[in-house]
């Protein structure tokens, strides 16, 4: 078994692991491995927008999860996708910029007992790196813009914010596209009381409006082509593993008593390889876990650290016991509501739905076409276009609901398009009550972990389930929508009563790829937390987890964007040495 020795291990190419390979190495004397258990991002469906079609289910580019069968949907498994390639599930996820909600930072500062997790303080740390099409204001950053840590000379991150001229890796622009009928439901949405809005992120998102994209002049932006290319790549100090799956972590008893991770075990397909954070006897580097809300508990309790019971289950020696691993998992939940539309197709440039319009030939040679000379249409979707946040009932204090609107409609994610017109408003519970679990199934790396989400488990959940669906039919009853005489086929107008709609709820919902929480932060009392308001983990001295599992709660909408500002706090944190 060969060694090789690191200040920095980075487990996970995906969108954390990748923005803090680019901070920590740019730090020339420090050495850097980035681990990638999938391939490199060089397949082309990753960067034409409409590929996650292509990507998802595809072992190339996806670990090809399914969740266990469950209760709350009836007894169904989803497809749970998560990125296996570089630039992970930012290489195959729907591309939206959202940040959340102001409040969601603020609880996680209240949570943590650490104000650094407030929006006020989270705030600098999205702008860092966006790169925002309208250019910079008070709440958006573009290319060379961080004033707010620019200013604070103390501030260690300051020599290596000058050093990449700061800020702007991180492309945000309006999508390429609109289409009548999402427009009118805009209108419609406007109309049953939700107002339109130019912007979701700027600290409250309720409204309507499309969505922003992380895309680049028609391509789909990820954070292998927002952090590793060019500079990463280019560095005589930065190494990368592809290929390379991660099969325990190196974890060393310290003379003091304590734990310490020096490093990890690697597979490299052909040979195991050991990788040391521990570049000499006297200097001790870290090791960070970047694999993402599922993969970073698995590695974990497969290294011994996690549920003292579950590990011994499994053979596992017990390092640390840490009941929150692979606890607390928390998804977004959409319940997709189909509605047939009808009308003249006229001189709309795409036809009254994408259902028509690619059912035929010629349709999908226009729009081949429209995207091969202007990088435009059909082809540069985003998987939804439009969006809403807005209350699932009048006694809700904020916005708890937030839609996903397309203008088209299938049986269910990868199936074909239905051959009438359609469009679909799917809308989730932004912050679920239900909480799941990620557990070992053997103790085998090769083996994929239970995965066991718990949806629509408490009464809070189904109540708003079912509140939210009546919600939609609100907003597709207004004037704006009439021409198009929609009429509901999913889940039906038959279903009326609020058992009615939850079950039905767990008949028709699926996952919006959004696992959050396996590893949460939380202060030293909290007994689940597994990592403290700096990631770093309980007991384990040198190992820390940079990903969205270490959200004690779900943000109110996508979470790719927030675990970057997560990556962003970590790597000040690490270059600072605390």
């Amino acid at each position: 078994m060969s060694e090789h020795r690191f200040d920095y291990i980075i487990i996970g190419a995906g969108t954390a692991g990748c923005l803090l390979a680019n901070r920590l190495s740019a730090d020339a004397s420090k050495r850097v491995l980035l681990i990638e258990a999938g391939r490199k991002d060089d397949y082309h469906w990753v960067h034409i927008p409409v590929g996650y079609l292509y990507c998802i289910g595809n072992p190339r580019t996806d670990w090809l999860f399914t969740t266990e069968p469950d209760a709350g949907l009836n007894g169904r498994s989803l497809r749970y996708p998560r990125g296996r390639v570089l630039g992970g599930c930012s290489s195959i996820n729907g591309m939206i910029y959202m940040r959340g909600q102001a409040r969601d930072y603020d609880q996680w500062a209240q949570l943590t007992g650490d104000s650094a997790w407030t929006w006020d303080n989270a705030l600098p740390h999205f702008k860092l790196h966006e790169d925002h099409y309208k250019g910079a204001d008070a709440l958006h950053g573009a290319r060379g813009v961080a004033p707010e840590l620019m200013q604070d000379k103390t501030n260690p991150y300051q020599k290596i914010l000058r050093h990449r001229n700061a800020g702007g890796e991180w492309r945000v622009e309006k999508q390429r596209l609109r289409w009548d009928i999402l427009d009118a439901f805009a209108e419609a949405a406007s109309q049953a009381g939700i107002p339109a809005t130019p912007d979701f992120n700027r600290g409250s998102n309720e409204g309507v409006g499309y969505f922003e994209v992380n895309q680049k002049n028609g391509w789909r932006w990820n954070t292998a082509k927002a952090f590793l290319r060019p500079t990463c790549l280019g560095r005589p100090n930065f190494e990368l593993w592809t290929n390379a799956q991660v099969s325990k972590l190196v974890i060393e008893p310290q003379p003091d008593g304590s734990q310490r991770c020096t490093g990890a075990e690697v597979w490299t397909g052909q040979e195991r390889v050991t990788a040391l954070a521990t570049r000499d006897s006297g200097h001790m580097g870290e090791v960070l876990l970047c694999a993402g809300s599922i993969g970073s508990p698995h590695l974990l309790q497969l290294s011994g650290i996690g549920p003292a019971g579950l590990l011994r289950q499994h053979g596992i020696a017990v390092v640390q016991d840490l009941p929150g691993v692979g606890a607390n998992l928390q998804d977004h939940l959409q319940i997709r509501s189909v509605y047939k539309i009808q009308g003249e197709q006229g001189r709309r440039r795409w036809g009254l739905s994408l259902n028509t319009m690619a059912d035929s030939l010629w349709g999908k040679a226009r729009i081949g076409l429209e995207y091969a000379l202007r990088r435009t249409g059909p082809m540069s979707m985003a998987p939804s276009q439009l969006g809403a946040f807005t209350r699932s009932s009048p006694d809700q204090p904020y916005p708890n609901i937030e839609y996903h609107v397309q203008p088209l409609s299938l049986d269910a994610f990868g199936e074909p398009l239905h051959r009438f017109n359609a469009f679909t408003a799917s809308v989730c519970n932004l912050n679920p009550t239900s909480r799941g679990s990620v557990r070992l199934k053997t103790g085998r790396f090769e083996d994929a972990p239970a995965i066991a989400p718990n949806y629509l488990s408490t009464p809070e959940d189904r109540q708003v389930a079912a509140d939210s669906l009546r919600i939609t039919r609100k907003i597709v009853s207004q004037g704006a929508l009439a021409k198009y005489q929609p009429e509901e086929f999913k889940p039906g107008v038959q279903f009326q009563t609020d058992e009615d709609l939850a079950r039905l709820a767990g008949d028709i919902a699926t996952t919006i790829f959004h696992p959050v929480g396996t590893t949460k932060m939380g202060r030293a009392d909290d007994p689940m937390a597994v990592v403290d308001s700096h990631l770093r983990v309980r007991g384990v001295r040198g190992l820390r987890v940079v990903d969205a599992g270490v959200m004690p709660l779900i943000t109110s909408g996508n979470t790719n964007s927030p675990t970057l500002m997560i990556a962003e706090k970590a790597a000040q944190w690490i270059q600072g040495g605390v």
